[in-house]
């Protein structure tokens, strides 16, 4: 991950990782509404829709290498990865807080994250994830998860849950997370089956994951 400062406002989220990584340590997940304020992640949306309106992103796909395919029956939703070449500002500072949070998450658990991997992601209204794990069949690199919503004053009625299964595959207990600007999610990624329910909205997140070598 790059090297970068963390400037305000973001760094005022920088006290809150070593309780984040408490949790995540203790129960393998962490569910954290207000982690960045209203004001930063609507400035986080605005650059995801000017990227959106330029026409950046693409049409997410399941699997990696050759096994890579466009699967609309399983995930409907579009994305654009953030690395040097496309990441905004705003962008940026969010990915060295990101980096904070690896270094955090390395010293209380011991599991070698070595970098990031995210993108911008857009599920336009109607649309949907089914329920998954975040590794890959015939690759463990990626080891947490983080998802930070960006949708303002969003509603129940709207849809769009993260729906989260903390006992997994099988279970028919669940948790559902509302993507509300500012909650930041975190789980160890082999552990927990998720999926997105639709939306009568557009729903906009950062998601990504940390991978060990």
């Amino acid at each position: 991950m790059r090297e970068s400062t963390i400037e305000m406002p973001l760094q005022l989220a920088v006290h809150t990782l070593s309780g984040i990584t408490g949790a995540l340590a203790r129960d393998g997940y962490a569910i954290v509404p207000n982690f960045l304020d209203n004001t930063t992640c609507a400035a986080l949306a605005a650059e995801g829709q000017r990227q959106i309106d330029a026409g950046l992103l693409k049409m997410a796909g399941v699997g990696q290498g050759e096994e890579h395919s466009l699967r609309r029956e399983i995930r409907s939703d579009h994305i654009l990865w953030l690395d040097d070449g496309n990441s905004a500002p705003l962008q940026r500072q969010y990915l060295a807080l990101l980096e904070a949070y690896r270094q955090e998450v390395n010293r209380q658990l011991f599991i070698g994250l070595f970098e990031f991997e995210g993108h911008l992601a857009l599920y336009p209204p109607g649309s949907f994830y089914k329920r998954h794990l975040d590794r890959f069949r015939d690759d463990d690199r990626r080891t947490v998860t983080a998802i930070l919503y960006l949708n303002d004053d969003w509603k129940e009625e709207n849809g769009g849950q993260l729906r989260f299964y903390p006992n997994g595959e099988k279970s028919s207990e669940y948790i559902d997370v509302l993507p509300e600007a500012g909650t930041f999610v975190t789980f160890l990624s082999h552990n927990y089956w998720h999926e997105v329910m639709p939306g009568n909205r557009e729903r906009m997140s950062l998601t990504g994951w940390f991978k060990r070598r």
